[in-house]
């Protein structure tokens, strides 16, 4: 008789497992897909305020770029006297200047743009110097001359990064 009754109760069991199995497992699954809605949701809310500043970093990168580049830096920074190093110090503390005037952008772009614009910004600098370092650079405005005739025939390192950023900003849409 106690075999028939453990069967019994196990058979009435039985019913209530199952539902409590299945409970458990929509429970679950509820909880997942409302985390995961609630962490969509505020993931588009965080992409909707960020997308105006990561625009403007992308905006200001690209005016450092141009500004940079050295057919327009050297209209913009004219010569104080014709010492050759004098000039080539203040067109390489100019270009560091707007550098570190944006510096605080690199959080809102990637990590690959900010290294391509601070490689075009180290290698403008290189092309100052290196034209600087010519045997036919003796004054300043032949500093000019030479790095002016270095970019008509090369495309500029800023020009390369500039298009890096039109690129990613293109991504973004």
């Amino acid at each position: 008789m106690e075999i028939s009754r453990v069967i019994d109760l196990f058979l009435f069991a039985i019913p209530s497992l199952i539902t409590g199995i299945i409970a458990y497992y929509f429970f679950k699954e509820h909880t997942k897909n409302e985390d995961g809605r609630r962490r969509f949701l505020l993931k588009k809310d965080m992409q909707v305020n960020a997308m105006p500043l990561r625009l403007q970093a992308y905006e200001r990168m690209a005016l450092f770029l141009e500004r940079i580049s050295p057919s327009k830096l050297l209209i913009r920074i004219t010569p104080t006297s014709s010492n050759k190093e004098d000039y080539e110090s203040l067109l390489i503390q100019s270009i560091e200047q707007e550098f570190e005037h944006n510096l605080s952008q690199q959080i809102y772009i990637s990590d690959k743009c900010w290294n391509i614009v601070t490689t075009a910004k180290n290698a403008t600098i290189q092309l100052i110097r290196k034209a600087s370092m010519l045997e036919k650079t003796d004054t300043a405005n032949k500093l000019r001359e030479v790095v002016l005739t270095e970019m008509m025939e090369r495309r500029s390192p800023s020009d390369a990064a500039l298009s890096f950023i039109k690129e990613e900003v293109s991504d973004l849409w």
